[in-house]
């Protein structure tokens, strides 16, 4: 068996090491209610992922306090079910979740009061089947000081609500403000093929200087740089995809001709299109931890044996021409809403 690549968090939690890539746990309750993933599905596939990492190295889970219909805390109640069920588990992962939402909300309400609910609420839920390794806003508020949001955060993991502060979806600039009042152990930003902003460029390096792990969310560009989803069609009626900009019709299908360049690549290195966008997010440094979603055994060994794979000097040049080549049109959630009210790069 080929030794599995690692990867080590930043700030209080620099002395953890994980498996290089990460397993995102939201699309295993953020569907459809009417169409559930069964418990044993889903924790087949976490365990797979835990059982692939060499001893003395964790899987890091990523959950969030809002990830199940209506933004509710369905995601965190599967966990609690799997801990249960595998407690030998507890101590091989190592678990991130996001809050600091309004309950049942996707607004960011960083104010004391609402960092201290959601935490508890986590908890609460969580029933002390496993300890929160990791907490972080899902969303940088606006209308409190990122100061005094880490202040906050502080105080409550004083409290030994949770271990460690990460960051999600911040600018290079809040990150350098946020980690100057206590460490950051990871921040969670998008990366990949059609997700590398000269922001996202800037976060990386600056999380690189302060020797913070980057968690790099939809690598895969939320599945459509896998070739799997041929036409907007193949959305269910309420995948939240189809309002996003890349995936309504024109836009997908000039899209499209980006996939079918990187299908050649993938070929031609005898790895899937998927395994080949992991491997490339990846190689943006070792502080990059990719984090593909995945709701089967068989779909999270192939994320993770991405990891593994080195991409030469030639091809890496062979991608940054297919890039150069064919831009990406549409924005990363919505071109008719302003990035602002999505609260992105605060």
């Amino acid at each position: 068996m080929v030794a599995i690549k690692t990867a080590k968090l930043g700030g209080t939690a620099s002395d953890v090491v994980v498996g290089k890539v990460a397993h995102g746990l939201m699309m295993m309750t953020w569907r459809d209610p009417n169409v559930p993933l069964p418990d044993e599905e889903a924790f087949e596939a976490i365990k797979a992922g835990v059982d692939a990492m060499p001893h003395g190295v964790k899987m890091f889970l990523n959950s969030g306090e809002f990830y199940g219909p209506n933004a509710s805390t369905a995601n965190l109640e599967l966990l609690a079910r799997f801990y249960e069920k595998y407690p030998e588990y507890v101590e091989r992962t190592f678990l991130s979740v996001k809050g600091g939402n309004k309950e049942n909300s996707l607004v960011p309400d960083a104010s004391p009061e609402n960092l201290r609910r959601s935490v508890d609420k986590i908890n609460t839920v969580l029933r002390g089947t496993k300890r929160v390794d990791l907490f972080e806003c899902a969303r940088v508020d606006d209308k409190v000081p990122i100061e005094d949001t880490i202040k906050t955060l502080v105080q409550l993991k004083k409290e030994g609500k949770f271990d460690h502060i990460g960051m999600s979806e911040c600018s290079a600039a809040t990150l350098r403000r946020a980690n100057a009042v206590h460490p950051i152990a990871a921040v969670e930003i998008e990366v990949s093929l059609w997700s590398y902003e000269e922001e996202t460029k800037k976060v990386i390096e600056t999380a690189k200087e302060l020797g913070i792990a980057v968690i790099a969310y939809s690598p895969l560009g939320r599945g459509f740089l896998t070739g799997s989803i041929k036409s907007p069609d193949n959305l269910a009626p309420q995948d939240m995809r189809r309002h996003f900009s890349r995936f309504q019709e024109e836009n997908f299908k000039h899209n499209m001709a980006i996939v079918e360049a990187l299908k050649v690549v993938a070929a031609k290195k005898g790895i899937t299109p998927a395994q080949l966008c992991i491997a490339w997010v990846a190689s943006r440094g070792p502080h990059i931890i990719p984090l593909p979603g995945s709701s089967s055994k068989q779909r999270n060994l192939e994320n993770i044996a991405a990891g593994n794979i080195e991409l030469t000097a030639a091809e890496l040049a062979e991608i940054d021409e297919i890039l150069a080549r064919h831009t990406v049109k549409g924005g990363r959630y919505r071109d008719d809403v302003d990035p602002s009210v999505l609260h992105l790069w605060g």
